[in-house]
């Protein structure tokens, strides 16, 4: 990518703003305890205060949990059904029926699940293919100090990642529609959505900030578009970049200026992930993760890591810190294992109390808004001389796929705090054994009503022991109910679910998983075609 492009993408927003319509453009702006909350407000507060939780800009439906913290029995006395019922209940699958050029998807399904431990939880998840292009996304959001980052980059990001990747030709489609004021070209296809948008009063302001993006991808002239890894860099920045600027233009609109704060004070981890036949890209930004499993020839299983955690026990991420920070900052860009003494990662998307310089800051925050209502942060680190110190540009693999690499594992730091990338591994393969081993064969026996209704029995009978049919309800079920030594433990389990919810963010963070299956023939046919 040269110098060229990167100004157009980025500098060249970055000088406008204000939000003018005129003509044919419209121009916008030019270790330690893991389970404690990302957040916090100074590097002496307690790691046990719950910080983060968003009230006054908008609510979403709270979990279903006790809130007292007396002396009482809140374990409930689940029966394994219960459990099972209040484990399986985020859980989705999705089987994947697309083809290209008369060959199935490399991907054959996926399946995902969420167990929340803030309330509201403050993780998303979303999954989408691109209208305009053959590949498909996937994505986990890792919110912290509230949940309204996570919300809106799980919304936009994909759509940014999408117009990245158009033709030249494309754009130029999408913009004579929106000059006509005619329907817009498809651009993605949910088949995971984040949820119902919080943000539907200024989809509008979205809208037009990502027009102003394809519009300067169009002053590039580039015939094909980016490549994906270029996509997938300029698409976190790009987004990024925008969250910040959209609350230092001037705004109207009361909802539009408390959610457009909300967002940017508060903050995301982000892992994405591209599937285009056999070529998989995965950006990174933060500590959520990915992994594959592969399983070798000769029938062993391994797993390769496809992101590194960007957080204080990652030495390529400190070493970086210190290469963009005065030298007279070693000692105090990292306090406690957090960036300033405050944040866990050391990528994310909008948390601009580590972005923005002091005076900006001040500037933003004296319009008017009623912080207190909003919890937005005022706290400035005590060592805070050269912002930023926080960047959303992500890490971006490449992996050709092979018919050994069975799956792939997104998941939030909430399972990664619980479980090893090997244990998910031997989890994952172990489910799969399970659930072939209780399908019934009903080649062997006969297929009435009254088998069903035994077999329908049996698995009733057995609560707690039924196998999961969801690989990522499998994996939430070991990292909350396993003991040290990854035995499952039915007492813990019970407890790790009925934690009054002021108590459970000091034992478990959210947990969001999602687990992709490919198909092993569709990548050997794609591969042999090239």
């Amino acid at each position: 990518m040269s110098s060229t492009v990167s100004y157009w993408i980025f500098n060249s927003a970055r000088n406008r703003i204000a939000i003018l319509q005129g003509g044919r453009r419209f121009y916008s702006r030019g270790a330690a305890n893991r389970n404690q909350p990302k957040w916090r407000l100074s590097s002496l507060a307690s790691p046990t205060v719950k910080t983060g939780t968003l009230r006054g800009g908008f609510a979403l439906q709270k979990a279903y949990r006790h809130t007292s913290t007396e002396e009482e029995d809140f374990h409930l006395q689940l029966s394994p059904e219960q459990v099972n019922d209040m484990l399986r209940a985020g859980e989705s699958s999705h089987k994947i029926l697309d083809f290209s050029n008369g060959v199935p998807s490399s991907v054959l399904r996926f399946e995902s699940n969420q167990l929340a431990a803030n309330s509201p939880v403050e993780d998303r998840q979303g999954v989408a293919s691109c209208m305009q292009t053959n590949g498909l996304m996937f994505g986990i959001f890792d919110g912290h100090g509230g949940h309204a980052c996570a919300q809106a980059v799980s919304e936009r990001l994909f759509y940014y990642m999408a117009v990245s990747l158009m033709s030249h030709q494309t754009l130029e489609q999408m913009e004579e529609a929106m000059e006509n004021m005619k329907p817009l070209l498809p651009i993605l296809q949910w088949l995971k959505h984040p949820g119902d948008s919080i943000y539907k009063d200024v989809t509008s302001v979205h809208l037009d900030h990502l027009r102003v993006y394809w519009q300067e991808l169009l002053d590039l002239h580039m015939e094909m578009g980016l490549s994906i890894e270029e996509a997938l860099m300029y698409s976190f920045q790009r987004l990024d970049s925008d969250i910040s600027l959209e609350i230092q233009a001037p705004l109207e609109d009361e909802v539009t200026k408390n959610l457009s704060l909300q967002v940017a004070f508060s903050g995301a981890t982000a892992c994405m992930a591209h599937v285009n036949g056999v070529h998989l890209h995965v950006a990174n930004a933060g500590d959520c993760r990915a992994i594959l499993g592969v399983q070798e020839d000769n029938g062993v299983w391994s797993c390769l890591p496809l992101t590194r955690d960007h957080n204080a026990w990652n030495e390529a991420e400190l070493s970086r810190l210190k290469r963009e920070h005065p030298e007279s900052e070693n000692r105090t860009l990292i306090i406690d294992d957090r960036l300033l003494g405050v944040l866990i990662p050391c990528r994310a998307f909008g948390d601009v109390q580590l972005k923005w310089s002091r005076e900006l800051q001040r500037s933003v925050l004296g319009r008017g808004f009623d912080t207190e209502a909003l919890n937005i942060y005022q706290f400035t680190p005590p060592h805070y001389y050269t912002p930023p110190y926080l960047t959303a540009k992500p890490e971006v693999t490449y992996h050709r796929l092979r018919p050994q690499d069975k799956f792939l594992v997104l998941a939030s730091d909430g399972l990664w705090d619980m479980l090893g990338n090997e244990d998910v591994v031997r989890l994952v393969v172990g489910h799969l054994s399970k659930v072939a081993c209780h399908k019934p064969d009903l080649d062997q026996r006969p297929a009435n009503l009254g088998l069903m209704r035994s077999l329908l029995l049996q698995r009733k009978a057995s609560g707690l022991h039924a196998a999961d049919q969801n690989a990522a309800t499998h994996l939430i079920r070991h990292a909350i109910g396993s003991n040290e030594y990854g035995e499952m433990e039915p007492e813990r389990l019970a407890a790790m679910l009925t934690l009054p919810e002021d108590v459970a963010r000091m034992y478990r963070d959210d947990i969001t998983v999602m687990v992709v299956f490919f198909n092993s023939e569709s990548i050997d046919t794609y591969s042999k075609e090239g």
